[in-house]
């Protein structure tokens, strides 16, 4: 579970990192939680 979650953080970081605007960071975010998500399931 811990690297789950440092995985998840490390996805939310690396979209931050790679998008332009804020709308850019939101899109990311969820893309990101999705992808979390997914693994989780």
């Amino acid at each position: 579970m811990r690297n789950l979650k440092l995985a998840g953080l490390m996805l939310a970081v690396l979209a931050l990192a790679g998008c332009e605007t804020i709308k850019g960071a939101g899109r990311d975010l969820q893309s990101a939680g999705r992808v979390v998500e997914r693994t989780v399931n």
